[in-house]
């Protein structure tokens, strides 16, 4: 079966041709970051925009690099939420014009059940069940997958995800935007032990904050520019990547060992960190645990990992129709097509 999938939740407009669920045909992804890292972050009316004036080229490229023409597809996939509601609308609406002109199935797929299968595409052996972390710009969650189409939410951020708190954090220590890769690399020539910063507590021993974190790294900023001292921002970098790498694994790790699970796996646009990767690592190995990660193309925002999550979805009878609408927020564990 040969699936062509569409995503464009954010500021990428991607299209992908996948076989089997498994297997990718092509992918092709159109990035935005130039545009909008003058304005420190994603700008949802430019990215609508783009993504009207990229999805045609983006969708044709792919189906040129699969060798094939839009007749040639089984079925269509297309991100419907969570994310940007204008940029949602323009994949979902391109999708749907084209399933129904073409008589094809529309399979409907959640963002971050997209993410989860992402690994899918990178490991051919990984199957459930198995604890997923899914760490992004927009989403921090703890993840039980029970089957390709259930989910089962442990833990999830309670203020800021991850990747926000990198972006909004290397703002304030003068990296342009998307701040995590700029972060990542002033890491590792910084002291990841000089400056000492807080690791936010939740109710829920799994749930996520990071909106402290990231006030203490500005106020950080702020204290020391009234003092007038010089701030070592590779090391601040290194002790925020370091206490945020923390915060995820221990947590992670905690809720794997209590639920029993001895197979992990990690997924979402942070997971290309290299401090949150190498953390894991060494840990799912010091507990004996199973470890699958993404390549860094399969971490972001791309339309494989749509494509690979709509086959599922298709084999478990959850396809679309003229009725699907792009929805901006919606459970992970409770997706309603």
């Amino acid at each position: 079966m040969q699936i062509l999938s569409i995503e464009s939740s954010c500021d990428e407009t991607a299209a992908a041709v996948i076989r089997d669920g498994r297997e990718i045909v092509s992918s092709v992804v159109a990035t935005q970051i130039e545009e909008h890292r003058m304005y420190g972050g994603v700008v949802p009316e430019i990215a609508s925009r783009r993504h009207c004036e990229s999805i045609v080229g983006v969708v044709n490229e792919a189906l040129e690099k699969a060798g094939m023409t839009a007749k040639d597809v089984d079925a269509i996939a297309v991100t419907f939420a969570p994310g940007l509601i204008g940029a949602l609308l323009v994949g979902v609406n391109f999708a749907k014009g084209l399933a129904f002109s073409l008589g094809k199935p529309l399979i409907p797929v959640h963002h971050i059940r997209g993410h989860i299968a992402a690994n899918y595409l990178a490991h051919k052996e990984l199957e459930p069940p198995y604890m997923c972390l899914v760490a992004s710009g927009g989403h921090s969650h703890i993840v039980r997958v029970n089957s390709y189409t259930e989910f089962e939410t442990v833990g999830r951020t309670v203020d800021d995800a991850a990747g926000e708190a990198f972006d909004k954090a290397a703002r304030a220590m003068g990296f342009p935007y998307p701040g995590g890769v700029f972060i990542d690399k002033a890491s590792k020539l910084g002291d990841p032990s000089k400056y000492k910063l807080p690791k936010p507590k939740t109710q829920n021993p799994y749930d996520f904050s990071f909106s402290g974190l990231k006030t203490a790294v500005i106020n950080l900023i702020h204290n020391a520019d009234q003092k007038g001292e010089e701030i070592d921002v590779n090391s601040l970098a290194a002790c925020f990547q370091n206490t945020v790498s923390e915060i995820l694994t221990d947590k992670f790790i905690a809720a794997a060992l209590e639920f029993g699970y001895k197979k992990i796996a990690l997924a979402g646009g942070v997971a290309a960190n290299s401090g949150l990767r190498e953390m894991l690592s060494a840990a799912a190995e010091k507990n004996g645990m199973a470890l699958y990660v993404p390549p860094l193309p399969l971490c972001g925002d791309n339309a494989a990992m749509i494509g690979c999550q709509g086959y599922y979805e298709f084999l478990a009878g959850n396809i679309g129709d003229e009725s699907l609408n792009a929805v901006a927020t919606m459970s992970l564990d409770k997706v309603k097509f």
